[in-house]
């Protein structure tokens, strides 16, 4: 199943519909990189594949891949308009995928599961923050009951969580499908670095303190190096010294120069995710694949996608990120980096993602038509 040259699926074209929170606009969402990436290796692998996406203000106003070169995507400005213009399309997909945060999503949900006769599947791009949700009620767009109706709940966590959401909320098949990283657009360039540290990220409070730990904190010890924070949504309030850049956005066709030009870079992870284990990042993969170090927080299940110590150095402290700054050589820090690079290239591409993706719907197409004849 990981082997991206040896699909299970190498005849038969899938007509497949994502119905997700944007792939048009990046601007403060970590949806549309992950979503782009897939439908491409989809799209690559010969599939017809569909994006639809509410016609929201803030992604309209912010677009950065209005019409992506690959698949096809359509806007639709409410549940009736989604009904009464793609309910054929949705009734006979192969596959019709709803992603996590979609705008109404929980009559999303229901529409697609009552038209679709072809597999059906929830993408969960957020899932220790869903299942959080749906603990205490607060969950905008997936509900308990909701859950079993689909096919499928992808999730891009991976670990003990997933026979939690069989078990407990009775989910069909709870399956980890990860965020990947696209090794066309995300690989090394040659670019001198000229920040000692770099970080890419939205503003999130729970991830706050730990930006100012392992990067702040380290550019006041370091006061001859520069250092740079990337991503929208920062408080006006924060104090960056007077040595770390600050971007508001960085449209993802720029990540790979952004990494590249960093002799390390940071990760930071949301508490949730750390709570629950085994939630990568997509930021993860995409600096991997440009072939630079990591610096990162540490969380149960790291050691599946890069090993700690020799694929990807983990900061507890202020202390931790400085001695990796000043202390590591720099024939070391290439060795990190070709080694996770390396790693992730085998194993954690949208490529691997589309074929774990064909496998899924075929195990969920074989357990249908059991049921039928059943």
């Amino acid at each position: 199943m990981n082997g991206i040259g040896d699909p299970l699926l190498t005849s038969q074209r899938l007509s497949i519909v994502i119905i997700g929170l944007s792939i048009t606009s990046s601007w403060g969402n970590g949806h549309a990189t992950p979503y782009r990436a897939l439908i491409k290796a989809l799209s690559d692998r010969g599939h017809d594949v569909l994006f639809l996406e509410r016609d929201m203000p803030w992604y309209r106003s912010n677009r950065d891949m209005p019409n992506p070169p690959f698949g096809r995507v359509h806007l639709y400005d409410s549940i009736d308009a989604l009904e009464k213009t793609w309910s054929a399309v949705i009734r006979d997909a192969s596959l019709v995928i709803v992603g996590s945060y979609v705008p109404d999503g929980v009559a999303v949900g229901r529409l697609v599961t009552r038209l679709a006769r072809g597999v059906t599947a929830f993408y969960d791009i957020d899932t220790p923050v869903t299942v959080s949700g749906l603990s205490d009620g607060t969950c905008e767009y997936m509900t308990p009951s909701l859950i079993p109706l689909f096919d499928l709940y992808l999730s891009f966590t991976g670990g003990p969580i997933l026979s939690m959401l069989e078990r407990r909320y009775g989910a069909q098949r709870a399956r980890p499908l990860y965020c990947a990283v696209d090794p066309d657009t995300h690989c090394p360039a040659s670019i001198a670095p000229s920040w000692e540290l770099g970080y890419l990220g939205t503003y999130s409070p729970d991830r706050q303190p730990t930006l100012d730990d392992l990067l702040i904190s380290v550019a006041g010890h370091l006061p001859a190096s520069r250092f740079v924070v990337a991503g929208p949504q920062y408080p006006q309030g924060i104090a960056w010294p007077e040595n770390v850049d600050r971007i508001e956005h960085l449209p993802p066709d720029r990540h790979s120069a952004f990494y590249c030009g960093q002799r390390f870079t940071l990760n930071v992870t949301r508490a949730d995710m750390i709570r629950t284990g085994y939630s990568p990042s997509v930021r993860l993969f995409e600096a991997a694949a440009a072939g630079v170090p990591i610096i990162s927080d540490y969380w149960i299940g790291l050691e599946e996608f890069l090993m700690p110590g020799t694929e990807i150095l983990i900061a507890h402290s202020t202390a931790d990120a400085l001695r990796y700054l000043t202390e590591i050589s720099e024939a070391d820090r290439r060795g990190i980096a070709k080694r996770a690079r390396a790693r992730i290239l085998s194993q954690h591409t949208a490529a691997h993602r589309a074929a774990a993706l064909e496998h899924y719907w075929m195990e969920a197409s074989v357990a249908s038509d059991r049921r039928v004849l059943a």
